[in-house]
């Protein structure tokens, strides 16, 4: 491949060079055409099939060296074939020249932009896959844009090149016609610049924007065999409908009603939805519970003696339980209603695009929001119907501790009820059938928390595929297999922490064949509208990422979608997430394996806390600050922190992506002393000292030498 692109650029220059060394610039001068008209026109009298071959030929490699002249030749075509054969010609010329020329820009460039900027470019690259053909026809059927660099650009892009040969062709057809039937006239022909009139490229432009007009055309016409199909209502209750009361739809709603529309919001449940009774901030209380209890196990290492402390696990649910009652109020439907949010009880059924029925009442609306989350996800495993298993939803109902706990599941979830569960007292067993837990992270990530969570007493079974449950006598077992042997595990209670299904059954949405993804969720477009254009969809239902941070972020375009139509493009430029065991988990970007997996180029540049100062006092150094950068560039690629408080750090790497500032920005920030957050800095600064020009510093030795004698 290396020789191929040494040869392509020697090619390039060769013709390149050639046309400017040798002048042949002059050959394709308006002045040069017009005073050989007559031997032209002669020759192609006396030879039309010889003539329109060389003519085809020397336009290809033209238009496949992007060398100048490409209007005169087209104008030529007019001029010798007349219209319909100068059509027919040049547009297969242009085509194949400029398929040529993508190729070979493609050869040259395509894989190093990729490596390099890949993750920059994966919304384009994504935009391409799909729609790629439509946006090139789009462009071509605009004269306005460059010819060449339409070319260059859409190499660098995943675009086929069959694709993008048809889509040329189709779309350069009618400039290409009414450049050739000018050329008809090429004898009489003074100057280029008056050629095509203002109102001629003015109306050519307009029909390249047709395709765009055609596809608000069909979105309409959709909404009316919508409209006609289920009987839009001539008014209606409603602006919008949310149907779901966890984070998606309480923000969803909020900027509904913020921007003066009337809004619904159907909650069948408890407004707050799983973050707050059975996700973030139970799991969160617990753990802190646990981390409490460890820190008194080992109050010895911070010179405390007789330090104990005994474990009453019902009063540990007692305080979740307060927790959550002292933030009830804040999504509570007094408080939403207060907003503006009309706040409706009971099961919602989507009966038509403009309508849903709760309980007696069919609620009329313009449009519709899908937040109804997730629920655990409990495999067909067999049996599993014979044991008594938790999941992350009924966990919260024990009111004693388990004795003996196995985990099955080594994401976050997983590893952080592990931990909890293990700090308080509990024998953990924590079984995941990939080869490491915390799968979606770095190997060296895994293997730290493994080490630590085996030093703290939890037995890790890795690679282990659960094969069934049952009961013998009053115990309760599981058997999984490792390495071609079965393996017995018996426990108290058993812990589901397999992953979350989106819940998309049982209010309507069979009944309106709304698409959905091959992972169960609810398909949506950039815009999160689903495949019917007035509904759309946000949080867990939707994905991809299934965080109660990314559900508001989410939420508030979807919200504004649904009330202007849709406008505004989801954004995934910097998402961050955290795993809060102790030492916390935190990435935003790329990690290695990722960008491995993409042949995306990187550096890495590490601070370690081994002996961060404020980590050392705090006797939690166990962890890193790993941040990727493209070669030679500050430009923050992804970042993953291990320790303590490494769900806050996370947010200046956050900061920084979202507002594209490189590790320059944050080495130059003041950082207060002794903080964590200084190892975000002391990173910045390893990436400034790996990329000092140290062929300077010879001289600058030299040059204080001097000034010292």
């Amino acid at each position: 491949m290396k020789k191929l692109r040494v040869l392509i650029v020697a090619l390039i220059a060769a013709v390149l060079g050639s046309y400017f060394v040798f002048d042949l610039e002059r050959f394709v001068s308006l002045a040069f055409v017009q005073s050989q008209l007559g031997v032209l026109q002669d020759f192609r009298e006396e030879n039309f099939a010889l003539s329109a071959a060389i003519y085809f030929l020397v336009y290809v490699v033209m238009a496949a060296f992007s060398i100048p002249g490409a209007l005169i030749m087209t104008l030529l075509a007019g001029a010798l074939f007349g219209l319909l054969w100068g059509t027919v010609i040049v547009s297969f010329a242009s085509s194949v020249g400029a398929t040529a020329a993508f190729l070979l820009a493609r050869t040259l460039l395509h894989d190093w932009v990729q490596n390099r900027y890949g993750a920059l470019l994966e919304p384009i690259n994504r935009g391409i896959r799909k729609d790629g053909g439509f946006y090139l026809f789009t462009i071509r059927m605009v004269p306005l844009f460059p010819y060449f660099l339409v070319n260059l650009l859409m190499s660098l892009t995943p675009i086929r090149a069959g694709t993008f040969y048809v889509a040329s062709q189709l779309g350069m057809l009618l400039g290409t016609a009414v450049f050739v039937n000018a050329g008809s006239e090429l004898a009489r022909i003074s100057s280029l610049s008056g050629l095509v009139s203002g109102p001629v490229l003015f109306s050519i432009a307009l029909v390249g924007v047709t395709p765009l007009l055609a596809r608000l055309i069909v979105a309409a016409l959709q909404r009316r065999k919508l409209a006609r199909r289920y009987g839009k209502p001539r008014k209606f209750d409603v602006n919008a409908v949310v149907i779901g009361g966890g984070a998606a739809g309480l923000v969803s709603s909020l900027i509904i009603a913020g921007a003066k529309a009337k809004v619904a919001l159907v909650e069948k449940h408890r407004m707050g939805g799983d973050c707050l009774y059975t996700g973030c901030v139970p799991s969160k209380s617990l753990l802190r519970s646990g981390h409490v209890k460890q820190l008194i196990d080992n109050a010895r290492e911070y010179g405390l003696k007789d330090a104990g402390a005994k474990v009453d696990f019902p009063a540990v649910m007692e305080r979740i339980r307060n927790i959550i009652a002292r933030i009830e109020p804040h999504d509570s439907p007094e408080r939403f209603t207060s907003l503006g949010v009309e706040c409706v009880a009971g099961e919602a059924f989507i009966e038509s695009p403009y309508a849903v029925r709760v309980g007696g009442r069919t609620i009329t609306t313009r449009t519709i929001i899908l937040a109804t989350g997730a629920r655990p996800l409990a495999p067909p495993i067999p049996g599993l119907d014979q044991v008594d298993y938790l999941t992350s939803d009924t966990v919260w109902n024990l009111e004693s501790l388990p004795g003996r706990l196995l985990v099955v599941g080594g994401g976050p979830i997983g590893c952080e009820l592990s931990q909890a569960f293990g700090n308080l007292g509990a024998k953990v067993t924590q079984v995941e059938m990939a080869p490491r837990i915390m799968a979606r992270e770095d190997p060296e990530v895994s293997e730290l928390m493994s080490e630590r969570f085996r030093s703290q007493g939890i037995e890790l079974l890795t690679g282990h595929r659960v094969a069934r449950f049952g009961r013998d006598g009053e115990s309760q077992f599981m058997e999984a297999e490792h390495g071609g042997k079965m393996v017995r595990v018996e426990f108290d209670k058993v812990l589901l922490a397999l992953g979350r299904k989106p819940n998309v059954e049982g209010f309507g949405l069979e009944e309106l064949d709304i698409s959905l993804t091959a992972a169960g969720a609810v398909e949506v477009n950039s815009y999160l509208q689903t495949s019917v254009p007035n509904i759309f969809a946000c949080g867990d239902v939707a994905g991809p990422y299934q965080f109660t941070h990314m559900a508001s972020h989410q939420a508030w375009f979807a919200a504004m979608n649904a009330l202007a139509g849709a406008w505004r493009k989801v954004s995934y430029k910097a998402v961050p997430w955290a795993t809060f065991t102790d030492p916390e988990v935190a990435r935003v970007g790329l990690s290695e394996e990722e960008a491995k997996a993409r042949n995306i180029e990187y550096e890495v540049v590490r601070h370690p806390l081994k002996m961060h100062d404020r980590a050392l006092a705090d006797g939690a150094n166990e962890g890193f600050v790993k941040v990727l950068t493209p070669p030679g560039k500050d430009r923050i690629l992804g970042a993953t922190i291990v320790g303590q408080h490494a769900g806050e750090l996370i947010g200046e790497f956050v900061l920084a992506m979202t507002h594209g500032m490189g590790l320059g920005k944050i080495a130059a920030a003041t950082h207060i002393y002794p903080t964590m957050l200084e190892a975000n800095k002391f990173a910045a600064n390893a990436w400034r000292k790996n990329h000092l020009p140290h062929w300077v510093f010879p001289w600058l030795e030299g040059h204080f030498r001097r000034q010292r004698k």
